[in-house]
């Protein structure tokens, strides 16, 4: 039988990342009770090594957390071939992956970033200075669709894609500019955001 330190381990990640017994099951295409039975009476014993790597993928952990082998490798983070703007903006057809960033596993798991949900973009312009400068590389949360106010993110707004810090207010959603220079946008509707910016790498 599994340590019962494994098992606290996953009831412990489950319940920092708001995820039921019942989610994980489902997850793994079990009966709703499997994952809590495990957890709480060790049946069954030990966790496939399918199902642990399929756990570890969904909370955005490495496997050796759950029990696994210690990771060595770094993860492939897809660069999106396209500038998310902080400034005039471009048109966006397609993202196009086009090469890939590796990142320390660790980081991802830091920022509570599934490796699936992590994108990694180029910022374009100088309206989110002295936060954002051009040419900054910046870690998307795809996952993180919310539009948490006063969280910067990457939003689709009239056909363009943007980097803007966004604020919901009694009249609705605008996106900021962190250079005062630039007006705020007004959204119609609900914003499409991509995700939620949550680290960058700058070039000295």
């Amino acid at each position: 039988m599994e340590s019962v330190d494994i098992r606290a381990a996953l009831a412990r990640i489950a319940g920092e990342r708001g995820v039921s017994f019942a989610e994980l099951s489902r997850v793994l295409g079990r009966n709703p009770a499997y994952v809590q039975q495990y957890i709480e009476r060790g049946s069954p014993r030990r966790l496939s090594e399918p199902d642990r790597a399929t756990l570890a993928r969904y909370l955005g952990v490495a496997e050796s957390f759950l029990g696994g082998p210690s990771e060595t490798a770094w993860i492939a983070v897809p660069r999106i071939d396209v500038a998310a703007s902080a400034g005039p903006g471009g048109l966006v057809e397609h993202d196009l992956r086009d090469g890939a960033l590796r990142v320390d596993p660790a980081l991802l798991r830091e920022l509570r970033v599934r490796p699936a949900d992590a994108s990694m973009i180029a910022v374009a312009g100088d309206s989110m200075l002295p936060t954002l400068a051009d040419g900054d590389a910046i870690l998307v949360d795809r996952g993180d669709r919310r539009g948490v106010s006063g969280a910067i993110h990457v939003v689709r707004h009239d056909g363009l894609l943007l980097v803007k810090r966004l604020v919901r207010g009694a009249g609705g959603v605008e996106l900021f500019s962190d250079n005062p220079a630039y007006p705020p946008l007004a959204v119609d509707g609900s914003p499409d955001i991509v995700g939620r910016v949550v680290w960058l790498a700058r070039a000295l």
